[in-house]
């Protein structure tokens, strides 16, 4: 460490006191209220964290004198545990932890950025202060939970990583890596739907729950309110509204995926999605102002299934390299005539693949304009497929949310005309 001059060493120590007493407050408060002679606290953490400073400058070089005061620390910590007061609880790992947390603050607060000890104090008050509502966290967070976090940490901590960053095939420009960070990114967004719409109390903050549905998978929410129009057997405005919505949000996450990939493409499309998501909006609320029935208002919360499957992920990468590889004959063959219809066919499956490739710069020789209109026509042809579902499922009940996905889907047409013809 180079040497730091008179006022800013005196600053850094007066950070490690002040960082020091107010993680011993924090101590005191969960610790200390009932039971004093637990070591640390108020006035223990900041005499800690001067003697790992003071003994850091004593021996700078290798920290030998650090490293004797931490003995001295353990051992004094080691005698109060092995010999615990006949009337206390059992001993708990955050003591010492918390002792030897305030004990090191002072050679990080002279060694690190002030950043790295605030951070470190702050989440350790935070951890502190937390215990019971962590605790209760075993109660609520099942067992399946854990494993979908980590297969998230699998997918974005292990496979990304490793994929390779250079092409591997003149079939597609697409690199391995791109690839993967497109699954990454859709299954990012539907897990964090997928987390809201299963923990927060969302059940009834009226349009809400579609909103996060939209946002997980607007055919999947199509699905599964058509199937809840058909019994209840008759014209359910609330559940009219969240089909709409759930589609008005499509337009916006689609937005957000282009926005990762290429912010100018994603600046330029923003426009007709922007608009065609405030119609959707719009025409969504007016839905749920409509007269209801007596039965009242209807649940239009959607249970979402585990976005993180691991053969999802990779059937889902899959479609991208083989949409990326349709797309360049396609365009390669027929020109940009033959990408719009292409994307009209795609969108009437699942245009995620279809967009994150054009968003990769998976089609070259098009301008960005018709690059957009190609969007907004798969997202059109989407919501004809999603008018199809909600007939089918919803019967005539879902008459009225099929005739304004339609509408949107002509609005849509004429967006994607627009940027071909002004832009």
């Amino acid at each position: 460490m180079q040497a730091l001059p008179p006022l800013q060493l005196a600053g850094r120590l007066a950070l490690a006191v002040g960082l020091a007493v107010f993680m011993g407050l924090a101590f005191e408060e969960v610790y200390k209220t009932e039971e004093r002679s637990i070591p640390g606290g108020i006035r223990t953490f900041p005499m800690l964290a001067m003697c790992g400073a003071a003994l850091y400058l004593i021996e700078p070089g290798h920290g030998a004198a650090v490293i004797a005061g931490l003995i001295g620390l353990a051992v004094w910590l080691h005698a109060y545990l092995r010999n615990p007061p006949a009337s206390r609880e059992p001993p708990t790992f955050m003591v010492p932890a918390s002792n030897l947390l305030a004990y090191l603050l002072g050679p990080i607060v002279l060694l690190q950025p002030p950043w790295v000890a605030v951070a470190l104090t702050v989440t350790a008050v935070l951890l502190l202060g937390a215990r019971e509502k962590l605790h209760r966290l075993i109660h609520v967070v099942p067992r399946e939970e854990l494993i979908t976090a980590g297969m998230f940490l699998i997918l974005v901590g292990i496979i990304l990583p490793l994929v390779p960053h250079q092409r591997v095939s003149n079939l597609t420009p697409l690199t391995p890596y791109g690839v993967w960070l497109a699954v990454v990114t859709v299954c990012t967004l539907s897990y964090v739907s997928y987390l809201l719409q299963r923990y927060a109390p969302i059940k009834d903050a009226a349009l809400l729950p579609a909103v996060l549905g939209g946002a997980y998978s607007s055919t999947a929410t199509t699905v599964v309110l058509a199937k809840r129009l058909r019994e209840a057997k008759h014209s359910s405005p609330d559940i009219s509204a969240g089909i709409v919505m759930a589609t008005a949000i499509m337009y916006l996450r689609l937005g957000v995926v282009v926005a990762i990939f290429d912010v100018n493409f994603a600046l330029t499309l923003a426009p007709g999605l922007l608009v065609l998501s405030a119609i959707g909006g719009a025409l969504a609320l007016n839905e749920w102002r409509r007269p209801r029935p007596r039965a009242g208002k209807t649940s239009l919360a959607v249970a979402p299934r585990n976005p993180l499957q691991i053969p999802t992920a990779l059937i889902f990468a899959a479609l991208i390299v083989v949409i990326s590889i349709v797309s360049a004959w396609v365009k390669g063959k027929f020109g940009a005539s033959g990408i719009f219809v292409l994307s009209a066919v795609v969108g009437l499956t699942d245009i995620d693949p279809f967009v994150l490739n054009i968003a990769q710069g998976g089609i070259a020789g098009m301008s960005i304009a018709s690059l957009c209109a190609a969007v907004l026509i798969a997202a059109s042809s989407n919501n004809v497929a999603k008018a199809a579902y909600a007939i089918g499922f919803g019967g005539a009940a879902a008459r009225r949310p099929a005739i304004i996905l339609l509408a949107l889907s002509v609005l849509g047409v004429i967006a994607a005309a627009i940027y071909v013809m002004y832009v």
